[in-house]
């Protein structure tokens, strides 16, 4: 099961859950900045019980569709996001 993508803006934060194996439902989040509508994506970080499973991946996707139905930009600063980001070319109209 995944909970739906939302952002936090009084913690700068966006985050979604997903099931792990037992069940549980973990956090995947990014904390950023706001520039203007640039958020700067500072760090990714996913619950150790998720690593390995794709749920950042599809953190990320969810991540880059809502800065797209907002109208924001992504400044990725943490290496994951830039990695993800250069990989998924077909989100290069929400990059900064």
């Amino acid at each position: 099961m995944t909970t739906q993508f939302r952002d936090v803006p009084a913690a700068q934060r966006f985050e979604q859950g997903f099931t792990d194996a037992q069940g549980q439902t973990r956090a995947v989040f990014a904390d950023y900045a706001v520039q203007g509508q640039t958020r700067l994506i500072l760090h990714v970080e996913a619950d150790p019980a998720l690593r390995g499973g794709g749920a950042s991946g599809r953190f990320m996707q969810a991540l880059a569709e809502h800065a797209r139905a907002e109208g924001l930009k992504l400044h990725p600063v943490c290496g994951y996001a830039v990695a993800w980001l250069k990989r998924h070319p077909e989100y290069g109209d929400v990059m900064a």
